[in-house]
């Protein structure tokens, strides 16, 4: 397992504990955004691709300078409870699909949607 995939699934297992510990209810459902992105927006078209092929939703790309350089991202998103086993086998398989393509994968987030205040919480 490469030091990159150790440091996203530490960044998943460190993500679901805040969530829980600010009070996600652990039998809900969570939209999860997995984050990709590349300066090649090609390469970053086929990521898009697979995953859809492996069942998430791919959002349109953006675009955005990052000092100085074009680059392009998308979310791929999905919507699961916060089981460290499955968003462990969703970073393991995205992480994966996006070094065959090329391409960066940044983990995941979510919003905490906190009932009692209008404002979502990002993580």
């Amino acid at each position: 397992m490469s030091a990159v995939l150790d440091d996203l699934l530490e960044q998943s297992n460190d993500t679901i504990s805040a969530l829980l510990e600010d009070g996600a209810d652990p039998d809900e459902y969570y939209e999860i955004e997995h984050h990709l992105a590349s300066r090649d927006f090609t390469k970053l078209e086929k990521a898009a691709v697979e995953l859809v092929k492996q069942g998430y939703h791919v959002d349109d790309a953006d675009e955005f300078d990052e000092e100085g350089d074009r680059w392009f991202s998308f979310a791929a998103i999905t919507e699961v409870k916060l089981a460290a086993e499955v968003l462990a086998r969703q970073v393991r398989e995205i992480d994966q699909i996006a070094d065959e393509c090329g391409v960066e994968y940044d983990g995941w987030g979510t919003y905490l949607d906190d009932e009692e205040d209008d404002s979502d919480e990002d993580y």
